[in-house]
Parts: structure tokens; sequence; C-alpha cells
């Protein structure tokens, strides 16, 4: 942890709403005005278009940004591949889909000096990288700034959930701070270093392969609701400009990639465009649900959404349970027994979920693979089906979910860690037959 990284988190401004065109420049003149190549770049720096979409895309989906920098990012030596630890990417081969519910302790502690590169570890996924189709899970356990080395990912855009230690991201484009209970995105290609705001940090993410996140149509909810674009924080302009040998990495087509610079990459100066990171705060997530009767379904918490071909099929959701109210009349308010023709993956920030009664703990996680029967455990069952049905505040606890299109294949080190919780299935075991004819 750095007492410099946390005073740097706390002075940070940011940009806000999603989606937007922003522009920002740390040195005043430094972005091109009504043009975005020009002959001669102002301040001597480079101009370079970083692309996070086909060129011919709609412009409602297209994704750029021009950045102005000290050294062009084509200056590099060859990269040369390297270890990839504990990090998996699809197509995840080495195991089996599995119909069966699985549930997960908390990642243990890391060894001293893990950084956030090396505390990635690879739960599980589906898709094909290369072919920029579906996502994988990881969780990341550090106790150690990353330095004089940065990370960038060809292969999809990362959606980090931060749930123990807040994290300081310094980006290309400018600087982020992503506390517990905030959500933060490194788009596709964007480079990136991490320190710690305390003295070890723990989460999930999600890599995206495929259509970049954005805000689902809202349709009958009309104009508001849900996640607000104007509460996503984009960063300002803010450049390293050293010239001390930082390692740079590349995530390409599953594998890390290695090169050592001769300068820091983080040298953007100014830039303006849409292939942005950002940072979102999710207890912000304006949540709407019944206030007659029945627990609306789970599509009504998604905070972003990554589209496919089929309209209202995501590739993968972030979906959050924010604190709200429980006012239903003759309502059973727990999550509802399900099963579902999408893949549930879910994680908890803080405090319980309102469905679990124990062993669902922050820093764990549970798969619900397609066609999975789940739900409420017995205690919870029990304990709501008699409930006195007056207004009910939750606001215990903060979850959220990756929900997919495709089963999630664990990978061979998750189907067979320690920390996975192998009597999961015990916790429906004292639901009893109640019915009469």
């Amino acid at each position: 942890m750095s007492e410099q990284a946390r005073k740097t988190a706390e002075a940070l401004e940011y940009l806000t709403g999603f989606g937007n065109e922003h522009s920002s420049e740390a040195v005043p003149g430094a972005l091109p005005i009504g043009r975005n190549s020009p002959q001669r770049a102002p301040l001597g720096l480079y101009a370079e278009q970083l692309s996070g979409s086909a060129f011919t895309e709609p412009r409602t989906h297209n994704r750029r940004s021009w950045l102005y920098r000290i050294h062009p990012s084509a200056a590099h030596p060859p990269f040369t591949r390297i270890d990839n630890g504990a990090l998996r990417s699809a197509p995840f081969t080495e195991s089996v889909a599995d119909p069966n519910r699985l549930r997960w302790n908390p990642l243990p502690d890391p060894a001293p000096g893990t950084d956030f590169l090396s505390g990635l570890w690879t739960l599980g996924g589906n898709g094909d990288a290369a072919q920029r189709a579906g996502m994988a899970i990881h969780l990341y356990a550090a106790n150690a700034d990353m330095t004089d080395r940065v990370f960038s990912d060809s292969d999809g855009e990362l959606l980090i959930v931060p749930e123990r230690g807040g994290l300081l991201l310094r980006t290309e484009l400018g600087l982020l701070a992503a506390r517990p209970g905030d959500m933060a995105l490194i788009p596709r290609g964007v480079r990136f270093r991490v320190e710690l705001l305390d003295a070890d940090a723990r989460g999930y993410i999600c890599e995206n392969y495929g259509q970049p996140f954005e805000l689902p149509n809202l349709g009958p909810i009309g104009a508001n609701g849900l996640a607000a674009a104007r509460d996503f924080q984009a960063p300002v302009a803010a450049y390293e400009d050293t010239e001390r040998p930082t390692e740079v990495i590349n995530k390409f087509c599953g594998n890390l990639w290695s090169a050592t610079y001769d300068h820091s990459p983080l040298d953007v100066v100014a830039w303006h465009g849409s292939h942005v990171p950002y940072v979102y705060d999710m207890r912000r997530f304006n949540v709407l649900g019944s206030i007659s009767y029945d627990h609306p379904d789970p599509s009504i918490f998604t905070v972003l959404t990554s589209p496919s071909d089929t309209p209202g099929l995501a590739g993968v959701d972030f979906v959050v349970f924010a604190p709200r109210w429980l006012v239903g009349e003759d309502t059973f308010r727990p999550p509802y027994f399900h099963r579902n023709v999408m893949s549930e993956y879910m994680g908890l920030v803080e405090g319980a979920y309102d469905a679990k009664a124990e062993g669902f703990v922050p820093g764990g996680g549970s798969l619900h693979n397609m066609m999975s029967a789940h739900g409420p455990d017995h205690e919870t069952f029990e304990r709501a089906s008699a409930a006195e049905l007056k207004p009910q505040k939750i606001d215990d606890g903060l979850a959220f979910m990756f929900e997919t299109r495709w089963p999630i294949t664990a990978t061979a080190q998750a189907a067979g860690a320690d920390h996975l919780q192998r009597g999961y299935d015990d916790v429906w075991q004292g639901l009893q037959r109640h019915f009469r004819a």
C-alpha cells in the first residue's frame, strides 16, 4: 500500500456520463482542435487512434479514442511468451461443463509480494477469446503494487468488482479509484497499472470477449431508472514522462506476452473519444421492483449488458442486488426457486444475500449453470414463508451476478480447489414435503 496512492485517489476528479464523446488534456494546448491528426500534433506529441470496434460498426456502437502521447505505441521491441500463472482463457477444454451447483469460499491469501496481475486466478468461462465471443470469470488477490510494469488485455474488456481493499488504476487515459462497492471497467487494449489503497485487495473480474458493455434499454420503464448514465465516471488526462524500463504485458489469444519498453507507455498527455475506462458506484443503482406482488425477474437489476446477435439475449449481463425495499403483498419475497436457460455466477461484496442464510460469504461465489435448479436454502425458505409481510429494507448486503448465454465451464484449478464447498447441495436437503391433497 502506498500512502501517496491513497492521497492521489482522494484528490481525483472525473468526467461524467456513459458512452460520451469525452475529451481531456493534462497540458493546455495538447489536444488538437478541428482535426484528429494534424501534420504536426501539438507540443511534439504523436497522434494515435485506439479502436475498440470495427471502423464501420454503427455510430451507436462505435468505440474509439484519439490519444496524443509522448512516444508512439509502435516503437517497442518484440513481445515474447511468458508463463500464464493461474490465468486461463476460453475455449475452456481442460474440464467438462458441469450441471451441478457449485460454490466457493474466498480465494486464499496470496504469498507476500503478489501484485494484481500475479494474483489473477481463473474460475471458468465460455466461448472463444480468439473469436471475440463469450466471457471468463477471474478472481484476484494482491498485497503489493504493480511496479515498473503495466498490463493490457487484447482479448476483452475487464469489469473489475473490488470486494476487499481499494485499487488505484493508472490507465493510459488517466486515473480511477475503485473501492468495495464500486465497479471499474478497463476497455479492450487499454494499458493500466494497479496500485493498492489498502494493505491487501481482493475481488472479482468479468473478462468480456464479446460486444462492449452498454446500458440496457429501458423499454416500458421509461426514460429513467436502473443505472443512470451520469453516474459513470471517466478519468481526466494524466501522464507519466519517465525513461525508466517498464515491462508491458499483453494478454493475446489467451496467453501472456511481455516486452520491456525504455519508457512508461502511460504517457498520453491528451485524448478524446468514447473508448474509455470508467468507474461506477453500485450503491447509486436505482432499484425498481414490485409494489404489489411477486418478486420481479432478476433482469430488472441489470447494470450493463453485452448484446449478442439475438435481441434480448446477452453475451453477458452484469447485475447488482443493491439496497432496496420489499413491500410485496402475499409474496414470497426472496428470489424464487428457478431454472434458467442462462448461466449465473454470483459474488458477494459485503454483508449477506437474502436467499442464502449461510455459506455464501464476501469474496466467495456460486455457479448455477444452465437449467441447474437453485433458489433459497432451507432456512431462508422457512423464515420467509412465515414472515410478517410488513415493509422490509434490504440494506445489509451488496451482491452481484455475471449472467451469460452459454454454460460456464470451470477450470481444473477451480473444480479441484481446496476452497470449493463440496457440501453445497446440502443447503436444500432440509426442504420438506408440505403437499396435502
